[in-house]
C-alpha cells in the first residue's frame, strides 16, 4: 500500500501517454509524425524546456472532444489512485486548446465528466486550476479568463506556466487581480528556470498562495527566510527538474537542503507521461537517490495535504493527514 499524498502540480495534458495518444489521433483523424508508439516514446528524449514545450504543444492535436478529455482525465486519475494520491490539483492549458479551434467549454466539460465522479471511481478528491500560458500575451490571459466565466464552478484556481525566462509574473499582474476578484485561488511557476526574482514577484505582484517549483529560491538566503516565515508551499517535481536539466542528476537535488531550511516542499510529478514518473514515483526517487527517511517523506505527504485547496472539505483532509500519520513504512514501499 503506498504512501498516501496530494499531488498539487500537474499538467493533465502532459499524462497523455504515446499509447493514448495514437488511440486519439485515430479516433479523431489526426496523423501522427512518428510510426509507432516506441517512436514516439523516444522522441520524449528532452534537451530543455523549450524542446519538451515543442512536442507537448504538437501532441495536443489529438485532444478535440469532450471524450477525449475525459479519457486523459480518468487515465490520470487510475495512475495516481494506484501510486496513493487521494487528492488532485490538475492544471489545464486553455490557450493552448482555443488556439487550435477547440472551445473552453468542449476541455472544461470534458475534464469535469472525470472529475466530477473522481472521488466515487478513484477515491481522488480533484480541484481544477486553469493556467495562463506565460509566453502569450496578458490580453490573452484576460480574454482566456473572460472565457472561463460561464465554468467557474467547476475551477478553483489559476495558475501560469510554459516558457518562463523572459516573461516575469509582473506582467500578469492585470489578469491574477481579476481572478482573486472572482475568488480563485492563485498560484503560478516561478524559479524553476526563471531567477529567484521571479519568485518574489509572483508573491507580490500577482499574490500567489503557492510555489510551483521554486527551487532557486536558494539561491537567495533573504528569500528563503520569506517563504519559511509565510510558510508559503513550493509545488517541488524532482523528476521533471531532471529531464529538463533543472538540476544535473537527481543527486544533485536541492530538496533535502530546502527541507532542512524549513521551507514547506511537496513532492510532485509536472507532466508524468514526458518525465519518466507519476507521483509515487517521485517519492521512490527521492527516498533511494536522496536517503530521504521515513520522517522526511511523512513530512512531505503531510505537506501535500496541509497546501492543498482543501479549504472547503476540511474534515477530508482531516481524514488524509489522519490516514499520513498512521501510515506503516513497508521495507522501500514508499511510491
Amino acid at each position: 500500500m503506498p504512501l498516501p499524498k496530494a499531488e498539487l502540480h500537474l499538467h493533465i495534458e502532459g499524462t497523455l501517454e504515446p499509447e493514448l495518444a495514437f488511440e486519439l489521433a485515430a479516433r479523431n483523424g489526426v496523423t501522427l509524425p512518428y510510426a509507432d508508439t516506441d517512436e514516439l516514446r523516444k522522441a520524449y528524449d528532452f534537451e530543455d524546456l523549450q524542446s519538451f514545450l515543442n512536442l507537448y504543444y504538437e501532441l495536443m492535436a489529438v485532444l478535440r472532444t469532450e471524450q477525449d478529455f475525459a479519457d486523459l482525465a480518468n487515465a490520470y486519475l487510475a495512475r495516481a489512485a494506484a501510486q496513493g494520491v487521494r487528492h488532485a490539483e490538475i492544471f489545464f492549458d486553455p490557450q493552448a486548446h482555443l488556439a487550435r479551434g477547440v472551445s473552453m467549454g468542449t476541455v472544461v466539460e470534458g475534464l469535469w465528466r472525470a472529475l466530477g465522479s473522481s472521488e466515487e471511481n478513484h477515491g481522488i478528491s480533484t480541484r481544477l486550476i486553469l493556467c495562463f500560458l506565460r509566453d502569450e500575451s496578458a490580453e490573452s490571459a484576460l480574454r482566456t479568463l473572460d472565457a472561463a466565466r460561464p465554468y467557474l464552478d467547476r475551477i478553483t484556481g489559476v495558475g501560469l506556466d510554459s516558457a518562463e525566462v523572459g516573461h516575469p509574473p509582473v506582467k500578469f499582474r492585470e489578469v491574477y487581480e481579476a481572478a482573486a476578484a472572482l475568488g480563485l485561488r492563485r498560484v503560478a511557476h516561478a524559479g524553476e528556470e526563471g531567477p529567484p526574482a521571479y519568485i518574489t514577484e509572483a508573491l507580490d505582484a500577482l499574490g500567489v498562495e503557492r510555489v510551483d517549483h521554486g527551487l532557486r529560491c536558494m539561491e537567495d538566503p533573504a528569500l528563503v527566510e520569506r517563504l519559511v516565515r509565510e510558510r508559503i508551499p513550493l509545488t517541488l517535481c524532482p523528476l521533471s527538474n531532471v529531464r529538463l536539466r533543472t538540476v544535473d542528476t537527481l543527486a544533485d537535488h536541492p530538496l533535502p537542503a530546502m527541507l532542512d531550511a524549513g521551507l514547506v516542499c511537496t513532492v510532485n510529478s509536472d507532466d508524468p507521461a514526458y518525465f519518466g514518473g507519476y507521483a509515487g514515483d517521485n517519492f521512490a526517487a527521492v527516498h533511494h537517490t536522496l536517503g530521504l527517511t521515513e520522517d522526511r517523506l511523512r513530512e512531505l505527504a503531510r505537506n501535500s495535504f496541509l497546501a492543498s485547496f482543501l479549504e472547503d472539505d476540511e474534515e477530508r483532509r482531516a481524514r488524509c493527514l489522519a490516514e499520513v500519520d498512521a501510515y506503516e513504512f513497508a521495507g522501500d514501499a514508499v511510491s
